[in-house]
């Protein structure tokens, strides 16, 4: 049993760690060295870095989906588990929500405004990327929490 946890376990902290962590680096590093960019450079590097990274992003919700899941079924079911497997399946869910939202309306957007030279509306659907993704890695910080402390609660 320990071995067979030991698969999707891994691949389900090395998917997190890859949203995560990416939403991390993008927020808190690459965002602030773009400063100096003009604006039309800031905005078109800003379509390519999201469209690969999203593209890494959608594997790992399906990694983490699949991992969580099988580590829920091998402990008994959704109905045996712990309420901090509860609170990750919703929070974890709500940040899915979010990325989906994100890919399908304001990174669509920034794709067809660059596509356009639009730099204005390039620029604002980055502003409102920046802003969901805050939210987003906050939300992906307490899964985190939740998954490592939550069992001392």
């Amino acid at each position: 049993m320990i071995v067979s946890m030991g698969i999707p376990l891994g691949l389900h902290v090395l998917s997190a760690v890859v949203w995560v962590g990416g939403m991390f680096f993008a927020y808190n590093c690459l965002r602030p060295s773009m400063a100096q960019l003009a604006p039309a450079e800031r905005t078109a590097l800003w379509g390519r870095t999201l469209g690969r990274f999203f593209g890494w992003v959608g594997c790992a919700i399906v990694l983490i989906l699949g991992s969580g899941f099988w580590m829920v079924h091998m402990e008994g079911g959704l109905a045996a588990a712990q309420l901090r497997v509860h609170l990750m399946l919703a929070v974890g869910g709500l940040m899915m929500l979010l990325f989906l939202h994100v890919l399908f309306a304001p990174y669509r957007r920034l794709r067809r405004a660059v596509a356009a030279g639009d730099v204005p509306l390039a620029a604002e659907q980055v502003g409102s990327i920046r802003k969901l993704v805050a939210l987003n890695l906050a939300l992906g910080i307490l899964v985190v929490l939740i998954a490592t402390v939550g069992r001392y609660f």
